[in-house]
């Protein structure tokens, strides 16, 4: 477990970097350069990705069990992962509807995807991934709103075209991932 709350500082830490210290960010990139700045977050990420994997897999392999959650929490997990991957191509689809709504549909599909797993899974290595990620994504969506408040963001309305493409994008990206994906990467398959 130490392992896993250790890449979960340092990857979490990395992307919390404009939720506590804004300032600290602007000023650095005046420094050193936005690429500077791109290439040390990166590597730092990586390094707490690389841990949050590790860790996260030798805690399950000493399961602490809190709860057992019912068998309709699967369902509904599926259904709000679904969800999450449409807000994850609402990032990446220009002109769609759903980001000119929420504005920062990637942290809102975190806060959903993290959720999602904490309705399904009770035990200690889940809690504390999902937990973390979950706690983060509230934190940084309310910054987010925060910050663009502040400087008057104005999102452009989305088209219809695009809107349709991003679900679509969603739902095949899910697909993939939950009839394949999550099998093969993290050796749990949804769908049995």
């Amino acid at each position: 477990m130490l392992y896993l709350v250790l890449g979960l500082v340092v990857f979490l830490g990395a992307h919390s970097v404009r939720i506590v210290a804004e300032g600290w960010r602007t000023g650095t990139v005046a420094r050193i350069g936005p690429n500077a700045l791109k290439m040390v977050y990166s590597v730092v990420s990586l390094v707490g990705f690389g841990l949050i994997i590790w860790g996260f897999g030798q805690a399950r392999m000493q399961p602490v069990q809190w709860w057992s959650p019912p068998v309709g929490m699967r369902h509904a997990a599926s259904l709000l992962t679904l969800l999450a991957f449409v807000l994850l191509a609402a990032a990446y689809v220009p002109g769609n509807g759903i980001k000119a709504r929420v504005h920062h549909p990637m942290v809102l599909g975190v806060k959903v995807w993290a959720l999602a797993h904490l309705l399904a899974n009770g035990n200690s290595a889940h809690v504390v991934l999902f937990g973390a990620f979950l706690v983060w994504a509230v934190l940084n969506f309310s910054a987010a709103r925060r910050r663009d408040r502040v400087a008057g963001t104005v999102y452009p309305p989305g088209r219809a075209v695009a809107t349709v493409m991003t679900v679509v994008a969603g739902v095949v990206a899910w697909l993939v991932f939950a009839m394949w994906l999550h099998g093969w990467w993290i050796g749990i398959r949804p769908f049995g």
